[in-house]
């Protein structure tokens, strides 16, 4: 009987436990939906001022002035998505097979000290990389990249144009390094979670480890591929100091990669100190509303598309 007493006591007390843990998980839980939420209504009404002001003009209008209170956000969205652009296709080149040889060709010994060094970037604080592309990097591009870019090139409208150095191609080099350990990180794990069986049974047919990578790993592991590269746009969308640094910051829009530009982020990191009226600040607020609104999107369906490969595996 007093063994029994002890067994129930111990079973209470587990329960008991158990349902401080599960509140406890909830409580966070909460907790983060509503610092979220909190955030987007602070947004919209610090810039219900704009929205009323100038409406869905807001994002259609080029024209950016403070001086007559006219403000039209395209060009900083239009220098977000062209950076952003040009990030994601360098880093997820680089990243996407620089993951499958660490993964599947590397020797160990050679696979862990590089996994390390692309994970380290992402220690690395946003102002280092800022102060490496404006000093460092935008004269190499100034002098010698853009230039054979536009003799070999030039026909192109997007290499035409003066060179500057600080410009929409030198901050999607920027984000590009930057965001090359998110896109690495996250495709080494997916490329690990397809099945050894595929692999086992393409190299059993006669195919080569190059033809098995090409045409069984990385088909099987293309929708967290694609979710990897999301994530990390997320990122490059949201990005500010780096950017704000080597983006030339001019609010307008060109088809040439080689002139200066502005984005969401940087625009509100310049200015918001220098507003002095109302409906400016409100404008700039705005601004981060979209921002918030677009990186909550992107990273949303990164998450949804990589854990529809990982779950799977882990199943498994």
């Amino acid at each position: 009987m007093q063994s029994e007493s002890h067994e129930q006591l111990h079973l209470r007390r587990s329960r008991i436990s158990d349902r401080w843990f599960m509140a406890g998980v909830y409580g966070a839980t909460g907790l983060f939906v509503a610092i979220v939420a909190g955030l987007f209504v602070e947004l919209y009404a610090g810039s219900s001022s704009s929205i009323h002001a100038f409406g869905f003009k807001f994002l259609t209008s080029s024209h950016w002035n403070p001086v007559t209170n006219q403000f039209g956000a395209l060009p900083m969205i239009y220098g977000t998505v062209v950076s952003s652009l040009i990030a994601i296709v360098l880093a997820g080149f680089v990243g996407v097979f620089g993951a499958a040889y660490l993964v599947e060709f590397a020797p160990r010994a050679v696979a862990r000290p590089l996994a390390f060094l692309i994970e380290l970037l992402a220690a690395v604080p946003s102002v280092i990389f800022g102060l490496w592309g404006l000093f460092i990097l935008a004269p190499v591009l100034r002098a010698y990249v853009e230039p054979f870019l536009q003799a070999k090139f030039g026909f192109l409208p997007i290499f035409q144009g003066f060179i500057f150095g600080s410009s929409l191609f030198t901050a999607g080099i920027v984000l590009a390094i930057m965001i090359v350990p998110t896109v690495s990180a996250i495709t080494r794990d997916v490329i690990a979670a397809v099945a050894r069986e595929h692999r086992e049974a393409s190299m059993a047919l006669g195919a080569t480890r190059w033809e098995t990578m090409a045409r069984v790993i990385l088909p099987g592991a293309t929708t967290g591929i694609f979710g990897a590269c999301v994530l990390a746009l997320g990122r490059a969308l949201g990005e500010t100091i780096a950017t704000t640094m080597v983006i030339g910051n001019k609010p307008a829009i060109a088809a040439s990669l080689f002139q200066p530009a502005y984005t969401l982020a940087s625009v509100i990191a310049n200015e918001f100190t220098e507003a002095t009226s109302d409906l400016y600040v409100s404008a700039l607020i705005e601004l981060g509303l979209l921002l918030f609104v677009v990186s909550l999107a992107v990273n949303g369906i990164a998450r949804v598309l990589t854990w529809t490969v990982l779950r799977p595996a882990k199943a498994r």
